[in-house]
């Protein structure tokens, strides 16, 4: 085809344009200058409807669960011998009908006084059951209420083993005492680890981009069942969309815990130590799993470490068989179960690999 025929197919389709229907193009001029498609629906309706329902939903079922914690700390006293306080607060949410609250660590820690507002404004004192800072973790109960008051609703505890990335979830707090702020988005990570205020890691941490302010810190993470899938507990300020819950299935197990104990119960050995890398010849010649291990930089007078002829120098790489890459590992497996239990302790000295028998003790809180 030359362009004098290109010329003349194009005369034509313009002289004669392609018919179309005629009543459903009325219908949708008609629907889009009332903003509506035919049949009465916004563009798009049934989709925002979806997602708006989920959020709401998830609220409605959450949200009488929801409180806000006043928080008296003592920062001392004054020249003139009068007691100072210092206000602090956060958002916490009931997981027991009789009144038990989950929240964090850092919201309630050497708290002298502690006084909850629940969703529907009453405002009551409570009492810390415990707290454990390596999880930033904490149960607090709200003090016998008046028999003539309605009761409690407790929130719902879903299973973060179930979670999905790019899944649905709901980030609810009572910040300053603003009931009920709400802001939502998706998991954008598992697994994740999280650095708490006593220096060790929280493992399995959820990372979300759900915003969480100031006064967020306790309250709860929720997925589109209204289910309780994590605790908010931090944010990087300096980033934009990367926020932090605790899951929800570690807040059962510390929440137990703090209730049969009040308190964790971890081991320890009694050393400082840093991660440092071991020679690759070395890690070849004795097949390690690792190419890292724990340096021992001091150690405790009248320790487990001692008793057991740890030294300056040494670097641990097992205890009980589990590798040890660093110093968060050796966090990981002085669980509570070591406490007082004869375990191995595999460590390099110069080139020479050892093994000592140690008795782990608890950790005094």
């Amino acid at each position: 085809m030359n362009l004098e025929e290109v010329g003349s197919v194009f005369a034509a389709s313009s002289a004669h344009p392609a018919t179309v229907n005629q009543p459903e193009a009325n219908e949708w001029g008609e629907a889009l200058q009332r903003g509506t498609a035919p049949g009465g629906s916004a563009p798009d309706d049934s989709l925002l409807d979806a997602y708006s329902r989920a959020v709401t939903g998830a609220v409605e079922r959450v949200s009488p669960s929801l409180v806000n914690i006043e928080v008296h700390q003592s920062t001392g006293r004054s020249r003139s011998g009068e007691e100072r306080e210092r206000r602090g607060g956060g958002s916490g949410f009931v997981f027991t009908p009789d009144g038990l609250i989950l929240t964090n660590s850092h919201v309630v820690h050497d708290a002298r006084r502690i006084e909850v507002t629940l969703a529907d404004g009453r405002r009551m004192p409570a009492t810390a059951i415990g707290d454990d800072p390596a999880s930033d973790l904490a149960v607090i109960r709200i003090d016998q209420a008046p028999v003539d008051e309605p009761g409690l609703t407790a929130a719902a505890l879903g299973d973060s083993q179930q979670l999905r990335v790019g899944q649905l979830v709901v980030a609810l707090g009572s910040p300053y005492g603003f009931q009920s702020t709400v802001t939502a988005g998706v998991v954008s990570a598992l697994g994740r680890s999280l650095r708490s205020y006593s220096g060790r890691l929280i493992d399995d941490v959820i990372q979300t981009d759900a915003a969480l302010n100031p006064g967020n810190s306790g309250g709860p993470l929720v997925d589109s069942a209204g289910r309780v899938v994590g605790v908010n507990t931090a944010t990087i300020l300096p980033a934009q969309g990367i926020c932090f819950a605790i899951g929800i299935n570690t807040a059962k197990f510390v929440a137990s815990r703090l209730l049969r104990d009040g308190r964790i119960r971890r081991s320890y050995i009694g050393v400082s130590a840093q991660t440092v890398p071991v020679h690759r010849r070395v890690v070849r010649f004795y097949d390690l799993p690792k190419e890292s291990g724990a340096l021992v930089l001091s150690v405790e007078d009248n320790s487990p470490a001692k008793r057991a002829g740890l030294r300056d120098g040494d670097i641990i790489v097992a205890l009980e068989g589990k590798p040890v890459a660093g110093v968060d590992d050796l966090h990981r497996v002085l669980t509570d179960v070591r406490v007082g239990v004869s375990s191995t302790l595999t460590v390099l000295r110069l080139t020479e690999k050892l093994e000592l028998k140690i008795v782990p003790e608890e950790t005094a809180n």
